[in-house]
């Protein structure tokens, strides 16, 4: 099976430069609009603003679900300082260590973007010393130097820079000749990336899925309310694409497949995670088995929301996760094997197999295209 390792790579490329800290994803939403247009997938967005595009199988219902999110974490402010500066919260769950020296956007109501720097309150040691050192690591030991005339908070107002605008990250994107892929916002851009990626191969193939497979692209995910609004009532099986975490300790490599088997919110379900293992197994996609004990994704939300489906988690290895990110191509191109595959396989269990009629054709032409 040709994946296109370009096709991905530019597309994660384009998904990366453009910000979407959760409740300030337009922009996102709307270049993945424009990616399902070019490849003719039917989609219609949410009232909050997410996407539920659809591929069409032999049978409607039940189907399954694809799931990744658009938003990424990021910042707001929360104060404007009579030094001139902006005291900010985070958006999301992540340390304030890795905010320190990150350059951002700051975007005003009147559309305006300023550009500044996340700096610790004391960051100078020609002027502070030791105690640079000492000072402690929280959200409010730093804040946002904006690269504009600035010593009050009369200027910042004059600005039109105001409590409540949002703060962007910037990505630092590098995409290296070995492979590696260094950024901010892997988490779950990659994954976006690597979704459309298998949907494009799907269509390219010229093949009938056997059930439909809805993509949903959720906007809220980092804030823990990703797919809880979301699926179809005839979705039977979701699976969630998002990183996994290497780590000492930890199963997972930034090379292969990561099938999750568990995360804080509990285990995933065994048939889908054990049908995703076959998967690889039976086409020779390197993979591994991974728990995570401080990670929740959009199945957890699903299920929360009441929603009667099986889940499970399948992810690419990104080292330093919501801090400064890496992750390896040899993590997606496989990923995106296996989604195909996945999109290209029966239900996981079904009411009346006749329904779907013949399959014999299908895998086999698969396999011929992996020879």
């Amino acid at each position: 099976m040709n994946i296109d390792r370009k096709y991905l790579l530019d597309t994660l490329r384009d998904l990366l430069h453009i910000a979407s800290p959760t409740g300030f994803t337009d922009d996102i939403v709307h270049f993945v609009c424009q990616r399902l247009d070019e490849l003719g997938i039917h989609y219609e967005i949410t009232r909050r603003g997410a996407i539920r595009a659809h591929l069409t199988g032999k049978i409607q219902s039940p189907d399954r679900a694809l799931v990744t999110h658009l938003d990424t974490i990021g910042c707001m402010v929360r104060e404007l300082k009579h030094n001139g500066r902006l005291g900010i919260v985070p958006i999301g769950h992540w340390s304030s260590r890795f905010a320190e020296g990150a350059r951002v956007t700051i975007f005003s109501d009147n559309r305006r973007q300023y550009r500044g720097t996340i700096l610790p309150l004391k960051s100078s040691g020609h002027t502070f010393g030791r105690e640079i050192d000492e000072q402690p690591i929280s959200w409010n030991q730093v804040e946002i130097r904006v690269d504009e005339i600035s010593q009050s908070a009369g200027d910042l107002d004059r600005l039109d820079i105001h409590v409540g605008d949002y703060v962007a990250v910037d990505p630092r994107t590098e995409i290296m000749d070995n492979g590696y892929i260094i950024s901010r916002h892997l988490d779950d851009k990659a994954g976006v990336a690597t979704v459309l990626t298998a949907a494009r191969t799907v269509l390219q193939l010229g093949l009938t899925i056997p059930v439909d497979c809805h993509l949903l692209f959720t906007i809220s995910e980092e804030m823990g309310s990703g797919a809880s609004a979301i699926l179809h009532q005839d979705v039977a099986e979701m699976v969630t694409v998002d990183n996994a975490t290497p780590a000492e300790g930890q199963n997972s490599r930034e090379f292969g497949v990561t099938v999750a088997m568990m995360d804080s919110s509990g285990p995933f379900d065994y048939h889908l995670s054990h049908k995703l293992l076959d998967i690889c197994h039976e086409h020779g996609i390197e993979h591994r088995r991974d728990i995570f004990r401080y990670y929740r994704c959009d199945s957890a939300s699903a299920v929360e929301a009441g929603n009667d489906i099986r889940t499970a988690l399948v992810s690419f290895g990104v080292d330093s996760s919501h801090g400064y990110e890496r992750t390896h191509i040899d993590a997606l191109l496989p990923l995106a094997r296996l989604l195909v595959h996945y999109i290209n396989s029966p239900p996981t269990f079904i009411r009346d197999k006749e329904e779907l009629g013949p399959l014999e054709g299908f895998p086999s032409q698969l396999k011929q295209e992996e020879t």
